[in-house]
């Protein structure tokens, strides 16, 4: 078997070279997990709290639903649904990057998961820790903002490094709408040099750095949540 990486350092054909081609790709994968992570962030956590409300069962029906729906659809399915069909029903998402849709479609899709370990998370809590709050005179969403979510954010710590993970892997059917991504790369570049296995090494690899990385990062947040005298034992994935 012949090893040639120096095919990296030809010319792509656009003033580029296929390293540089594959740096570019690299960002944009970034880009659009990165993107994502907080559309899935900030909606899952709104829909797994929705889904814990002892007073509002319409909230919690509609948290149910959104979590049976967007996780029970395949995520292509999705993704060719907000680039496809979205923009036939809305005209006016038609001038809307496909990015952006991209972002949504695996944004929403994510949020499902996250929703259901908010959820996961708040319902472990003893119920003291409801009532505790309401003793002090809190409201509900403060109850939820100081007490509940603070102490659930650490229990879901761990689940959530996972989902973290698979989002950015997740990222890579992006190429299916034509999202210049490490999967595109390694696809075209693939046919245009046939050399696939260097290509493809090579973006394993940096699918592998990237998604080390996100692991790094989440046992550091998870070392500064972490109650005081507690000890953390296998933090987000284990180290």
């Amino acid at each position: 078997m012949n090893w040639d990486w120096k095919v990296f350092l030809a010319d792509d054909g656009g003033g580029r070279t296929y390293l540089q081609w594959m740096f570019d790709a690299w960002g944009w994968t970034l880009a659009v997990a990165g993107a994502s992570w907080v559309v899935a962030m900030l909606v899952g956590a709104l829909v797994g709290t929705a889904r814990t409300l002892p007073n509002s069962p319409w909230l919690v029906r509609l948290g149910n639903a959104w979590v049976e729906l967007f996780r029970n659809i395949p995520l292509l399915v999705q993704i060719f649904i907000w680039y496809f069909v979205v923009p036939k029903v809305f005209p006016s998402m038609r001038e809307v990057p496909g990015f952006v849709l991209v972002v949504f479609a695996l944004g929403f899709f994510t949020s499902a998961r996250i929703a259901e370990q908010v959820r996961a998370g708040v319902q472990a809590l003893p119920r003291g820790q409801r009532y505790a709050g309401m003793a002090m005179g809190f409201t509900t969403a403060q109850t939820y903002r100081y007490v509940l979510l603070p102490m659930a954010i650490r229990i879901i710590i761990p689940p959530l490094t996972s989902e973290s993970m698979n989002l950015l892997k997740n990222s890579s059917v992006a190429f299916a709408v034509s999202i210049a991504e490490l999967t595109m790369f390694a696809m075209q570049a693939q046919e245009e040099t046939s050399r696939g296995i260097e290509i493809y090494l090579a973006v394993t690899a940096a699918y592998a750095v990237s998604a080390f990385a996100v692991n790094r990062m989440m046992a550091f947040v998870e070392m500064k949540l972490q109650i005081p005298g507690t000890v953390v034992v296998g933090a987000a994935g284990g180290h």
